[in-house]
């Protein structure tokens, strides 16, 4: 009997493999247009103003974030590691779009994501909207382990329902709660680990499934390859 359902079980995923790209495409296309986003934002590329050089380097606010150990990241060689950043990001994320070179594309885009959730994220914690609600927030599962760590993050939650029950006091006495509401409640921002930890993950996975069957160009090329040996 047990013989028989392991054979059952096994004959599925056989056939289930054949839509094993289906996953990494859904990666692709959830996380290159964030990258691609974020890496043109950090260059001069949307300014119509810039000559062609310049348009290819890092914008001089990003540079300076980069570099301004008071308000900024602190980090030495701002101009190149700007750069560095941008074009990781940018030409990177198209490539993961397309599926070409995943592998190899995700090892500098894994190192970008740890860098981000290290030296920006990392002083606020996993969080990127603070819950409201302790009931609901994912700490819950830790604090029942033990964790000292998450009970204090379900007591931050409730000091953060206190805030924003007063920002919507506040705004329902002197503001327009409708048209300030009407594309979605308010949150705090945390500004945690939370999503470069997500992203970081994301490519970890791309870089050992690679592009997936059918749905990127790495596996038509390999495809091709084996063809001709």
């Amino acid at each position: 009997m047990i013989n028989k359902i392991q054979s059952i079980y096994q004959t599925s995923i056989e056939k289930v493999d054949i839509m094993s790209g289906l996953a990494p495409l859904l990666i692709r296309l959830i996380v290159a247009p964030v990258m691609i986003i974020a890496g043109y934002n950090k260059l001069n590329l949307s300014k119509a103003d810039a000559g062609f050089f310049e348009s290819l380097m890092a914008d001089e606010n990003v540079v300076a974030w980069f570099g301004n150990p008071d308000w900024g990241l602190g980090l030495p060689f701002p101009d190149f590691l700007a750069f560095l950043a941008g074009w990781t990001e940018f030409l990177g994320g198209w490539l993961i779009l397309l599926g070409l070179l995943t592998r190899l594309v995700s090892i500098p885009l894994m190192v970008t994501m740890f860098i981000a959730a290290t030296q920006v994220h990392w002083h606020n914690g996993w969080f990127s909207v603070a819950p409201a609600n302790p009931d609901t927030s994912a700490a819950q599962v830790f604090a029942w382990l033990g964790s000292e760590t998450a009970q204090q993050s379900l007591e931050n939650s409730l000091e953060v329902s206190e805030r924003l029950e007063r920002i919507k006091s506040i705004v329902s006495s002197h503001g327009f709660p409708e048209y300030l509401y009407e594309k979605g409640n308010i949150v705090i921002l945390n500004n945690g680990i939370e999503f470069a930890a997500i992203y970081f993950v994301m490519f970890l996975s791309l870089f050992f499934t690679g592009g997936g069957r059918f749905f990127s160009v790495d596996y038509w090329i390999a495809k091709r390859l084996s063809a001709k040996t």
